[in-house]
């Protein structure tokens, strides 16, 4: 039996243990909702400088927030990365959904193709509540991944002084899912439903 030191913490983790599954879902608890947000502060105000202090909006109020949780024997241990979507009722065309907010914790940006299953989710959920455009500003350093991932550019942007494209996604590549609460599970060879 192994003892520590008093006072030293304790863990039979290796020291540079990586979670090897990712659960990704819609939120529905109050700890991933404020982890999401939390995370968004620090990728959009801290990191990149884009918002000043916080990146909350109005879209916020009517968006549903989808997370990518980093589990540990099964269990949600944390939000890794998150992504929000919503219907644009406002402009008279039911059916036209956003995507927005895209982050990716930076020390788990090389794990399990997160950014790729949060889309994933993000479009296809919308698609099974009705959606019949999808579309997202993406950053101009995101633009090849969504690229790959079928999404076409409509247009060129530049919103909040950065370089922007306005994409659209390709439905016939994104099925509808509506099992939102468990989501896709994604591991370091990919996603699975």
């Amino acid at each position: 039996m192994q003892t520590a030191e008093p006072g030293a913490a304790f863990c039979e983790l290796a020291p540079h243990f990586a979670p090897c599954e990712f659960r990704i879902k819609w939120v529905d608890s109050d700890w991933e909702r404020d982890q999401a947000m939390r995370l968004r502060r620090a990728v959009f105000c801290v990191e990149q400088g884009v918002f000043p202090g916080d990146d909350r909006d109005l879209i916020d109020d009517r968006a549903q927030l989808i997370v990518a949780l980093a589990c540990v024997g099964g269990m949600a241990d944390q939000v890794v990365g998150t992504v929000r979507i919503h219907e644009d009722l406002g402009s008279g065309e039911p059916g036209l959904w956003w995507g927005s907010r895209l982050a990716v914790h930076a020390a788990f940006r090389r794990h399990g193709k997160l950014g790729a299953t949060l889309i994933r989710l993000a479009v296809t959920s919308a698609h099974a509540r009705g959606c019949h455009t999808f579309l997202a500003h993406v950053q101009a350093q995101n633009e090849v991944l969504f690229r790959r991932l079928h999404w076409r550019v409509l247009r060129a942007e530049t919103l909040h002084g950065r370089a922007h494209a306005l994409m659209q996604a390709d439905l016939d590549r994104y099925p509808p899912c509506f099992d939102v609460f468990s989501g896709f599970v994604t591991r370091a060879g990919g996603a699975v439903a």
